[in-house]
């Protein structure tokens, strides 16, 4: 299964069409919580799909959209029941606003892709389309974001490809701050700190915000000029994680990771600056890409990688300000982000503590994608 994103350029008929139905759409799910939640005091029970499903006809929305609402639910409810079962916190569906309905689904019909987009009820829409959908259309979800922008999102369905063979050498692969990753041969991927260089536009855009009047339309266009320095952010991250892991996916057949609780590390402190560099999305879009790219990605503990002398494996203590990493027992001087890096590779290496051969390392199988040309510097 794979999910392309289009720009959709409604006219202002249409912009105001689709709000509606995002307005029918947050009534009903309103409706239907406040139902369930009555019937569970009453009968100490909630309603199956098929009784949800029976509840939302006449809604005013097409009728597989308003579906979806009662689908989504009764899954939501259903994750609750589970999560409690097994003693976990997990939040109870809340009632929702209007802003915070962003979607309407197509789960299998009520569209049509040509030249335009063609929707019902609300016509032909024009959209972007900047690359070929390969395989078939199952889904369709319009989005709008929090900038007011509208996405189409088709969910398509491919055949199962052979998988292509990489030759490339392996590497070891150290997260970090200063730098998005260093590798075990030297090569580094700088972290270009997105959110620092627009923190100051955003911080007046937040407060030109919090001055304005709940319900007025100048809230609504300081939102949206908020919204959409978020955006730019966000789409320049993403921009660069995409090329940079293409291009390690191009050159290398195996990337050793460590494996990272980075919530818990963003907890504990740097917290701004990890989410900045987006350790999650990067390890999220080298795994993907991976089952195209023909190569595989491997987690290895990451306990000591950073004080673990590369050569004489001694453990080296050292601060975050310290740089270098100099071993007294062996003499070996060397940046500690490489030295990390070495220590990664040689963990997923068979015969090693800690290595994918005795059963200690997460392995992730892949299949071989062409890269779009991008350095690594």
């Amino acid at each position: 299964m794979r999910a392309y994103c289009f720009r959709l350029y409604p006219s202002k008929a249409q912009e105001k069409e689709l709000a509606h139905h995002l307005w029918l759409e947050k009534n009903l799910w309103n409706s239907l919580l406040e139902k369930t939640k009555n019937k569970y005091d009453e009968e100490g029970k909630f309603y199956s799909k098929t009784e949800l499903q029976l509840m939302v006809k006449d809604s005013g929305l097409y009728s597989q959209s308003a579906q979806a609402i009662a689908h989504r639910l009764h899954r939501a409810i259903q994750a609750k029941i589970r999560a409690k079962r097994k003693g976990q916190k997990w939040g109870f569906p809340r009632f929702r606003s209007f802003e915070r309905m962003r979607s309407i689904l197509y789960p299998q019909s009520g569209f049509s892709l040509g030249e335009k987009l063609k929707v019902s009820p609300f016509g032909e829409i024009a959209i972007v389309r900047h690359r070929i959908i390969k395989g078939k259309i199952k889904m369709l979800c319009l989005k709008r974001e929090s900038s007011g922008k509208w996405h189409a999102i088709f969910t398509v369905e491919n055949e199962l490809q052979t998988p292509k063979t990489n030759n490339g050498p392996a590497v070891g692969l150290d997260l970090g701050l200063n730098r998005l990753a260093t590798l075990s041969d030297g090569k580094i991927i700088q972290n270009p700190h997105h959110f620092r260089k627009l923190e100051e536009k955003l911080a007046a855009a937040q407060r030109n915000l919090s001055k304005k009047r709940k319900g007025s339309h100048n809230r609504c266009k300081a939102r949206r000029k908020a919204a959409l320095v978020h955006e730019k952010i966000a789409n320049a991250r993403k921009d660069h994680l995409h090329k940079s892991a293409n291009r390690l996916l191009s050159i290398y057949s195996k990337i050793v990771m460590e494996d990272l609780r980075i919530r818990e590390m963003a907890q504990e402190g740097h917290g701004k600056g990890i989410y900045d560099a987006s350790w999650g999305m990067f390890t999220h879009l080298l795994c993907y890409k991976a089952e195209n790219a023909g190569s595989e990605i491997v987690f290895v503990n990451p306990k000591d990688t950073t004080k673990e002398c590369s050569r004489c494996h001694s453990i080296v203590s050292k601060s975050l300000r310290e740089r270098v990493h100099q071993c007294s027992s062996c003499g070996l001087t060397l940046d500690r982000d490489v030295n990390a890096a070495i220590n990664i590779l040689t963990r997923a290496t068979a015969g090693m503590a800690e290595s994918n051969a005795c059963g200690d390392g997460k392995i992730i199988p892949s299949l071989k994608q062409e890269a779009a040309p991008f350095r690594v510097r």
